[in-house]
């Protein structure tokens, strides 16, 4: 019985003993596994909102992701997880220290404020994003009332003219990359924008294709002062243009 006793304690020193090493191998071969596959660069291309390393704390958010096998699969299988004005985000295994991101970011023309929120829409006039941070080159409409704003859904206007108006002012100015803080709409449906300091009175127009042209070397005469701009009767290259300064504006006002 004694030795019975004995073998038993002997048996179970041995099962300890193999599992001790065991857990010791698995430990050994992790720790190399880890260190072969640390991930020491993340080669972003494509984002222009976002810098390189928000993207990078944005995209690495579990203990695993310092592994680069580890985040490339994960990555690959799961995606990364939703990240405002990106539409998608790509990832390829350059090597065993290195991921390249390739970041596909949403198509924005401009935004309309609605309960506290800019709801960023694309060329269609579909809703991409809901955010409460406001975009600095991206202008937002005012001066119109939308009867139905809802994401991933095109933006209803009660006039349902001005759609069109809209869309075509948003893809000019993106087209003749202005920097466009407001565009704003008159009850007379008269459009002016607020850019660069300035105010630009465009007036009604069935096309806004040759004033918008011009608009950016009318800005750089201006030589950054803060002027109000009436190219109103502006047509054909006539430069019926007039401007006098805001200042002069605010003291006559009552």
């Amino acid at each position: 019985m004694r030795k019975v006793t004995q073998m038993r304690r002997r048996g179970r020193k041995r099962l300890f003993t193999v599992i001790l090493y065991l857990c010791l191998l698995l430990a050994v071969i992790f720790i190399v596994f880890v260190k072969t596959f640390e991930l020491k660069e993340l080669e972003i291309e494509g984002n222009t909102r976002y810098t390189a390393q928000e993207l990078e704390e944005l995209l690495m958010t579990k203990p695993t992701d310092r592994v680069s096998v580890l985040f490339w699969l994960r990555m690959k299988w799961w995606g990364a997880d939703p990240i405002p004005f990106v539409e998608k985000v790509e990832t390829d295994w350059k090597n065993r220290s290195v991921v390249r991101i390739t970041v596909h970011e949403k198509r924005i023309t401009g935004c309309v404020m609605h309960r506290g929120s800019y709801l960023y829409f694309d060329r269609d006039g579909i809703v991409v994003e809901s955010s409460r941070i406001k975009l600095e080159d991206i202008p937002v409409i005012t001066g119109l009332n939308f009867s139905r704003i809802v994401l991933h859904e095109q933006l209803k206007v009660q006039k349902e003219e001005m759609f069109t108006v809209i869309l075509n002012l948003a893809r000019l100015i993106e087209k003749q990359e202005l920097i466009v803080e407001e565009i704003r709409f008159r009850p007379d449906d008269a459009v002016e924008l607020r850019t660069q300091g300035c105010e630009v009175i465009l007036g009604k127009r069935q096309y806004y294709d040759e004033v918008l042209a011009v608009l950016g070397s009318v800005l750089e005469s201006a030589e950054g002062r803060r002027l109000r701009i009436d190219m109103t009767l502006y047509e054909n290259g006539n430069n019926r243009i007039t401007a006098q300064p805001l200042e002069e504006e605010t003291q006559q006002s009552p």
